[in-house]
């Protein structure tokens, strides 16, 4: 659900990152660095369902018309309220007391097939080790082929599964479900369905690391990644290149990241905010960080508020992907809290830069040369930093006059400045006035001066 990547291109010193958005780039000549990466923008669809709070309040609340929020006639609203609350919070303790007959009590019986799902659900949300989860019904969406199909008591709603995974999320954070219910004889209500809703929910939901297929769930320190159950082998190795990359991030981002690092690298093509079943990100990318909410698209603000960022690998691209690719996402990572309107070359650029410095288990770049490349191959004929609107159309030169633009920074004028400028501009850089505003306020410049002095520092 949140979403956006990093991608990869032909290696080389001539490569150019991601043509496939928010990637990373793949590596066959190491001396000469290639980047790719994005952050993959967790946006609700055009259409999909909004996210408010529904509950029933008041003295009249408890009883809806035909024309009301259920859409059939004389339902007691509070009583189907608390009974599905029931339902949500037998399954929420069921998972972190390791109660699998819990979890099952309220799914339909003779759906075999559903039961199957939620059984494999169940043994992977088990996995993940929760420090906090629970369930909360956002929104009713009466569908009359639905009541049809299971009844006059069904009620299909979207559902916010609040969790925080031990040890990676460093607050609370949100995603989106859907679920339909009827009523038994007994008043209990049962879960009939969990995907009836699923096209009309923000981009995303319901394709967590755990709602796809059986996983293997591995940590390290302040690691985790998530593979097929099989892949064993796999799981092993990116749990040593994610350790490696969390270090280097801790290291080289000013002030230090405390974070962790969150890899999936599952079969399906659509994961998360992350959709390799595009054509360019299928070829390009390696790796995007896709965005995680402390409160939903439509909750709080439209645009919902970032909390983290989780990073999604390419099925095509797994085995391009190395400590350095997750160094790159886990600088997005790091970044991610800080807020949305950070101008694309200072998101690309940041990351690339960390994502180039000297790390563990990591051979040296050649970043003199690469460096004299860049200034003749690219800002030679550039006219202006990348703009948003055509970075990854452009993204063979994007990349490194992004990667320039940061290294020039970082060494004039230190990673505390940048720092706080990524911040400030994270938060406020909503136009080109307020970005020129932050950058002549920290820098003494524009992005346009900026551009200028990279000219002169390279002598053009």
């Amino acid at each position: 659900m949140s979403q956006t990547p990093r991608a990869a291109g032909p290696a080389g010193p001539d490569a150019g990152p991601a043509r496939g958005r928010h990637s990373a780039a793949s590596r066959q000549q190491r001396a000469w660095p290639l980047f790719l990466s994005l952050v993959l923008v967790a946006t609700a669809v055009a259409g999909g369902l909004a996210l408010h709070q529904s509950r029933s309040s008041g003295p009249d609340s408890s009883q809806a018309a035909s024309n009301g929020a259920s859409g059939t006639p004389g339902v007691d609203l509070a009583a189907r309220s608390a009974g599905v609350d029931k339902v949500l919070a037998a399954r929420a303790h069921a998972v972190q007391a390791g109660n699998e007959p819990e979890f099952l009590a309220d799914v339909d019986p003779g759906n075999k097939a559903l039961l199957a799902k939620q059984r494999m659900l169940y043994e992977n949300l088990r996995q993940f080790g929760f420090a906090k989860l629970g369930y909360e019904q956002i929104r009713e969406q009466f569908d009359q082929s639905l009541v049809d199909k299971y009844g006059p008591s069904t009620y299909a709603v979207a559902v916010a599964m609040a969790y925080q995974i031990e040890g990676i999320d460093p607050i609370p954070v949100r995603t989106v479900l859907g679920y339909t219910f009827t009523r038994r004889p007994n008043g209990r209500w049962m879960l009939v369905s969990d995907t009836d809703l699923d096209l009309l929910l923000p981009r995303g939901s319901h394709q967590e690391a755990w709602d796809i297929g059986r996983v293997l769930v591995k940590r390290g320190p302040r690691v985790l990644v998530v593979v097929e159950q099989n892949q064993g082998a796999l799981a092993t190795s990116l749990v040593a290149k994610a350790v490696s990359a969390v270090k280097a991030v801790s290291k080289s981002w000013p002030g230090g990241w405390h974070g962790a690092g969150f890899v999936i690298s599952l079969d399906d093509k659509v994961v998360r905010g992350a959709d390799y079943s595009l054509p360019k990100n299928a070829e390009d990318a390696l790796a995007m960080a896709t965005w995680v909410y402390r409160t939903l698209p439509g909750e709080a603000t439209g645009t919902g508020e970032r909390a983290d960022s989780y990073v999604v690998i390419n099925p095509r691209n797994r085995t391009k992907v190395d400590a350095r690719t997750l160094a790159h996402e886990f600088t997005h990572v790091a970044t991610a809290p800080y807020g949305a309107y950070v101008p694309r070359w200072i998101v690309e650029g940041a990351a690339t830069y960390i994502e180039f410095l000297p790390m563990d288990g990591a051979m040296d770049l050649a970043l003199d040369k690469y460096r004299t490349k860049v200034r003749t191959k690219y800002l030679a004929k550039a006219k202006n930093l990348p703009a948003d609107s055509t970075f990854f159309n452009n993204a063979s030169s994007s990349y490194p006059l992004s990667w320039l633009a940061l290294d020039y920074l970082f060494h004039k004028y230190g990673g505390t400045e940048v720092a706080t400028l990524y911040q400030e501009m994270a938060a406020l850089g909503t136009t080109q006035a307020e970005r020129n505003r932050i950058m002549t306020e920290h820098l003494g410049i524009t992005e346009a001066g900026l551009f200028q002095a990279l000219r002169a520092d390279a002598g053009l």
